[in-house]
């Protein structure tokens, strides 16, 4: 369930951030999302009523959300950084025609050994990225 106007402000808050406008747009918007915008497409979302955001303002309000861990990159094609709210372990479906990207529950796919790397490598963390054709575009 969407997080409303004063829990948003709240979780900046206990977060240590300043509630600024920007801020709390760029947030607020992102949770409201599951298509994971780059920084481009949230720009253009934020200034459709009026232009209130520059790209610096849009990207650093990002920077900072993403260092408190409420908000995270996605990286699903290369030189395209796009951002996601969902902060929970999750895979991610990317549809070949389209773009589309949707969210894929951790438990839909099965674990990976990460013991089975060669020795030296020490894992932190994983995600599955599965490339295909959604339902929208057929095949």
């Amino acid at each position: 369930m969407p997080l409303n106007r004063e829990e948003i402000i709240q979780t900046l808050k206990e977060r240590g951030l300043r509630v600024t406008p920007q801020r709390y747009g760029v947030y607020a918007n992102l949770l409201q999302r599951r298509d994971h915008p780059s920084a481009e497409q949230l720009l253009f979302d934020l200034n459709q009523a009026a232009p209130t955001s520059s790209q610096a303002t849009v990207y650093s309000s990002l920077k900072a959300l993403q260092s408190v861990g409420l908000i995270r990159e996605v990286l699903l094609e290369e030189g395209v950084c796009r951002y996601d709210a969902n902060v929970e372990p999750h895979h991610h479906f990317c549809c070949r025609h389209c773009g589309a990207i949707e969210d894929v529950d951790w438990e839909e796919l099965p674990a990976v050994d990460l013991g089975k790397l060669r020795v030296g490598l020490k894992a932190e963390r994983y995600e599955i990225t599965v490339h295909g054709v959604c339902e929208n575009c057929g095949d």
